[in-house]
């Protein structure tokens, strides 16, 4: 008898403090409480991290003359605008976002749609560096979110970067009626490029910036732009031709995850010199696969990264022996951490994954990157 009137105690005392507590409003399309929001169609002054102009929607990551060129499964994945961000200034009070998204799935098991389909808000602080402020939450493929509220009075710079396994057919920015509110336009400087699987498309991070390639983005203060394709980053030529019509300030080739051995070999080094007879100056830095954080009971795929691991080494020293400058290599066995604890599913980053990759390419590219 005391112990079933303790639990009804207990109950009741949770009932209590739940009827105090407001209820947390989470929905993503739920409607702002202001009635009436000035909107800045983010087109009129651009996004950082597409690479050509030329594209069929404008939030896609590929040129429209890729179309039938790289596979098709390359090519839809080319519509997310994942890596994609947006620069602006404002001295509103409330920063809102709408949007139209390409596809009705807005979540993945393994990733929430905060990730997938979210808008994140990040703004500068007084130390001069971006910090988190607010990501939105989509249910439905028009998104109308408030991402941040009752903010701090003053100007500040604001980067807002878009879904990663989505695409966007139309984003606006909105603040207050009256606010400044100034367009900053995409840097100028010269882009580091991202060549991937669904690890660098963003699977599995919480929110859009928490890829890594985002992460670093932010650490090494530079723009980059995002082209790996889930599932789907096989070194193949196609690919390698568009991005060597880039000009970046480095290639970051990191597709073993969606290769074998045998594949490996067949392609890594003509990929590496498409890259450097386009850009002979442009560093490279070819990435070993990460281990997977249950490897250890499996054999198999343990076997698995250690023959990828072999096909690149042999291809990097047959680059090097050929004479080809500026090639760096980054080892896999860290990239995840090594207590099993940074993946969702033993192969896709957690948000923790992610800052472990982030911390592992960060002095790669440093010292890649050093003489610029």
């Amino acid at each position: 008898m005391a112990l079933h009137h303790t639990r009804r105690s207990f109950l009741r005392n949770v009932a209590t403090v739940s009827a105090a507590w407001p209820v947390m409003q989470i929905s993503g399309s739920a409607r702002p409480t202001l009635d009436e929001v000035d909107w800045y169609n983010v087109e009129d002054w651009g996004v950082e991290g597409k690479g050509w102009n030329d594209t069929l929607r404008y939030y896609d990551r590929f040129p429209s003359k890729a179309e039938g060129v790289v596979r098709d499964k390359v090519w839809d994945l080319s519509r997310h605008s994942a890596g994609m961000c947006v620069h602006f200034t404002s001295d509103s009070p409330t920063v809102q976002v709408r949007y139209d998204l390409l596809h009705e799935r807005i979540a993945m098991p393994h990733m929430p749609a905060t990730g997938v389909s979210g808008v994140d808000l990040y703004a500068r602080d007084a130390q001069g560096n971006f910090r988190w402020l607010g990501v939105s939450r989509p249910d439905a493929q028009e998104v109308e979110a408030q991402l941040a509220k009752d903010l701090a009075p003053g100007m500040r710079e604001y980067k807002a970067y878009l879904p990663l396994y989505n695409g966007v057919e139309k984003l606006e920015i909105g603040v207050v009626p009256g606010a400044t509110f100034e367009k900053v336009a995409p840097r100028k400087q010269r882009p580091l490029v991202f060549y991937g699987t669904s690890i660098m498309h963003g699977a599995c991070a919480s929110r859009p910036g928490m890829a890594f390639p985002s992460i670093l983005g932010r650490r090494l203060d530079l723009p980059v732009i995002n082209l790996a394709f889930s599932g789907n980053g096989r070194m193949e030529k196609e690919v390698g031709a568009l991005l060597a019509e880039l000009d970046p300030i480095g290639y970051a080739i990191d597709c073993l995850p969606n290769m074998g051995g045998e594949l490996v070999t067949e392609r890594a080094t003509p990929l590496v010199r498409q890259l450097k007879a386009a850009r002979s100056d442009t560093p490279v830095l070819l990435v070993e696969d990460r281990t997977n954080t249950n490897a250890h009971f499996y054999p198999k795929r343990r076997d698995h990264h250690t023959r990828n691991r072999v096909a690149l080494r042999e291809s990097y020293q047959k680059l090097q022996d050929e004479g080809l400058e500026d090639l760096y290599y980054l080892q896999g066995e860290h990239l995840l951490g090594l207590d099993g604890e940074g993946a969702t599913d033993g192969s896709h980053p957690s948000d923790l994954g992610m800052v472990r990759y982030a911390d592992a390419y960060e002095p790669a590219l440093r010292g890649m990157l050093n003489r610029y």
